[in-house]
């Protein structure tokens, strides 16, 4: 009998997992190395979307010290990333929120610590081995630089140029209007519609005080539609960090969640995903 695959990888996050990369990984903490290894795994801990480094402790130039209780934001963030899919934890759950049972250690250089930033899990698959919390180090892969959680080798974002048709409207005002859009698909995610902002109305817009970033696609700045519900933001564009993303670099994209988008004349149906509340972000 044959299986969907997408069906086994959301039916793997209630499970601890963990994949190796032949990448060179690097973290520094207050101007100090921490780790350089080629050893490095990734590890999803049991419903967790995104993953984190884990190192091999014999290669950590820190000491790690035991911590008394988790610090910094352990707040949860339950999402489901479709309508049937099993409920997760995204990235702006805290480092400190572990879902598998291990010890917690301050990480302590000779200038510099980091309370709470490493965690030893129980698993013999890992012996040997330390995560690290991603948002407490700078972090590198080879030469260049990580943002926001590392990327996941089984995850991937392909961009197409399309002539088709694309309309944007809320409320019944036309937001925007192309046939020059770029196509992005995400694994698990709707197809995003990046518009040139030539045929945007932006003038319509506010734009957001609000920034994220994306390991994928670099920092994203957000507008706000007056008439919409205060403060949600409706659209966002990416800068010119990464070169693999440079086909939507300036362009903007809208929340096919909240807004009503037409594609060759079909008004297509919103989607639910974890950014179908005001509150979440892309």
């Amino acid at each position: 009998m044959a299986i969907k695959l997408s069906e086994v990888i959301l039916g793997a996050f209630p499970q601890l997992r963990y994949e190796p990369t032949a990448k060179r990984v690097r973290a520094s903490l207050g101007g100090n190395t921490v780790v350089d290894t080629l050893q490095a795994w990734l590890v999803w801990e049991p419903r967790r979307i995104t993953p984190i480094f884990a190192v091999p402790e014999a290669e950590l130039r820190a000491e790690l010290v035991p911590s008394g209780a988790p610090t910094g934001d352990v707040a949860e963030h339950p999402v489901r990333l479709s309508a049937d899919s099993p409920p997760s934890l995204d990235p702006r759950t805290g480092f400190g929120r572990h879902t598998t049972t291990g010890e917690q250690f301050d990480v302590v250089t000779g200038t510099t610590t980091a309370p709470g930033a490493a965690f030893r899990l129980d698993d013999p698959a890992l012996a040997g081995y330390v995560v690290l919390d991603f948002a407490a180090f700078q972090w590198r892969e080879d030469d260049e630089e990580i943002i926001g959680h590392p990327r996941d080798p089984f995850h991937r974002v392909d961009i197409r140029a399309s002539s088709l048709d694309v309309e944007v409207s809320l409320e019944g005002v036309t937001l925007a209007s192309t046939n020059g859009a770029q196509l992005l698909y995400e694994t698990f995610l709707p197809v995003r519609y990046y518009i040139p902002p030539g045929d945007v109305r932006l003038d319509l817009m506010e734009e957001s005080s609000e920034r994220t970033v994306c390991p994928y696609k670099g920092e994203a700045s957000y507008w706000t539609y007056p008439g919409s519900e205060a403060g949600t933001n409706v659209a966002w564009s990416y800068d010119r960090r990464f070169r693999d993303a440079a086909q939507i670099h300036g362009l903007l994209s809208f929340f096919n969640e909240r807004v009503d988008l037409t594609v060759d004349g079909v008004l297509q149906p919103r989607p639910v995903t974890p950014w179908s509340r005001p509150q979440d972000r892309v």
